[in-house]
């Protein structure tokens, strides 16, 4: 008998990769997988069962093993790490085969090797994953883009792996080249925002309201029963419930507080600043985790900068009423600023771009699915050029009946001394940009009076320039 071929192959073994083999096998489909630490191959040949799923101990071993024309995914650290395993592929393979990068490349990056592999006959995508260890084993939310015939050689297995909202997979093809690992890493930047707003929330309430962890855990299980109902919220509900099994305290008052990135979110601010998207609530957000570890340095300033704090000032139940709404209004912009920040990079990179595919596919497995969301897919559905979800008839109407709780809330944080610098771009934003006028006007004058680069006039077409002394 002819030895069994696999329909596709991983390589990387870790949590993410070990997880998706899994799940790719109990959907139906063979797979091969590959990783250089033989202790990850050991574990997935025992978890793998009776599953249709085979390790190899070589590259050339894996490579064998898959059927033509060949489909390797990748799940390995963004970076020099992908260049490699392309690199190490390549003798191995043969014109018309697939490779997947299902890691989180730089757009840029994803660019250039799919440029240089086509020019060697080899397929290339860029798929976005989110969802955590939990989304890959039983449904993520995967965002493809590359060649559209690409896809479609994977798309059975990719619908059939994916999270599932109703009879709707949480995935489709976005576009050309770099569109999956773009759509992902805004996704990032719109987790990094929506995650800031949470920790801030919470610092009001521990700081400013003086809850206790169980009372905290009460609170964001009751928002995510509402209409704050979102996968963060709901793990955010138990963690501060989980207790230290080394302390006995809860565990989230033993962790330190400085938070690590990896990137994506700083990569979603800069690039949002190359196309000139404003997403200050994602600055904000990148900003504080930098702030964050800071640790020495903030420790030794708060014994020389005193300020005096207090209690934020009123009802409690009616500052958690106001803190509710706040947080609504902010989620409803950091999700606009992400989504507006989509549609321009659809033109510029030419993504071809379809929202309300994007807001369909986000609504279940990634990390900032949400009730909101059904929202948001309607508003692109009706209109797909919208510029701006603040606009939207039923958004617009949601945000104006909260934004005097972010006001609120803003007000009295700042009095207490607490920082909340996504919840105060939030309300920046939606200020400046309901704003038919800006005070951009006296900055055009001071760049033309010291550098002479010139202004434009309300009441004249043209360029001018003034000598202003």
């Amino acid at each position: 008998m002819a030895e069994q071929k696999y329909e596709i192959g991983m390589v990387g073994l870790g949590v993410m990769g070990r997880n998706l083999v899994l799940n790719i096998a109990d959907h139906g489909y063979s797979v091969s997988g590959y990783d250089k630490d033989l202790s990850k191959v050991q574990q997935l040949e025992t978890e793998a069962g009776s599953r249709h799923i085979k390790s190899a101990q070589t590259l050339k071993e894996f490579v064998s093993m898959l059927s033509t024309p060949r489909a390797i995914m990748m799940l390995v650290p963004a970076g020099q790490v992908v260049d490699s395993v392309i690199h190490d592929l390549l003798p191995l393979l043969e014109k018309g085969d697939l490779i997947i990068d299902a890691g989180n490349s730089h757009f840029k990056d994803t660019d250039l090797r799919s440029k240089s592999l086509a020019e060697k006959s080899i397929l290339y995508m860029g798929v976005g994953v989110s969802g955590g260890e939990e989304g890959a084993r039983n449904g993520p939310s995967l965002m493809p883009g590359g060649p559209k015939e690409a896809y479609e050689r994977v798309r059975p297995i990719f619908e059939a792996v994916a999270a599932h909202v109703g009879e709707d997979p949480c995935v489709t093809y976005l576009g050309p080249g770099s569109a999956g690992h773009y759509v992902k890493m805004v996704h990032n930047g719109i987790e990094y925002g929506l995650m800031q707003l949470i920790a801030e929330s919470y610092d009001v309430m521990k700081r400013g309201l003086e809850l206790s962890d169980k009372e905290l855990s009460v609170v964001f299980s009751n928002w995510n029963g509402a209409e704050l109902n979102a996968y963060l919220m709901e793990i955010t509900s138990r963690i501060f419930i989980k207790v230290d099994e080394k302390t006995g305290k809860h565990l989230v008052d033993v962790i330190l507080d400085e938070a690590r990135q990896k990137g994506t979110g700083m990569w979603t601010s800069q690039d949002a600043m190359d196309i000139q998207v404003p997403t200050p609530v994602i600055d904000a957000a990148v900003v504080a985790r930098n702030l964050s570890a800071l640790k020495g340095e903030r420790e030794a300033a708060g014994k020389k900068l005193k300020v005096r704090k207090s209690r934020l000032k009123g009802k409690r139940d009616a500052i958690l009423t106001k803190l509710k709404g706040a947080m609504f209004a902010a989620m409803i912009v950091t999700y606009a600023q992400g989504m507006a920040q989509l549609r321009t990079a659809s033109k510029v990179y030419k993504y071809d771009l379809k929202l309300e595919d994007i807001a369909r596919i986000w609504r279940g497995g990634c990390i900032i699915r949400s009730a909101l969301l059904e929202d948001i897919r309607a508003a692109y559905l009706a209109h797909p050029d919208l510029p701006n979800l603040l606009i939207d008839k039923r958004l617009r109407k949601v945000v104006m009946s909260v934004q005097k709780d972010l006001r609120t809330v803003v007000g009295l944080a700042v009095k207490a001394g607490l920082p909340i610098p996504c919840l105060m771009a939030s309300l920046a934003y939606f200020d400046a940009y309901r704003s038919a006028w800006l005070p951009a006007n006296l900055i055009q004058a001071q760049r033309d009076d010291f550098g002479a680069h010139t202004y434009e006039r309300v009441d004249a077409k043209g360029v001018f320039h003034t000598s202003w002394e």
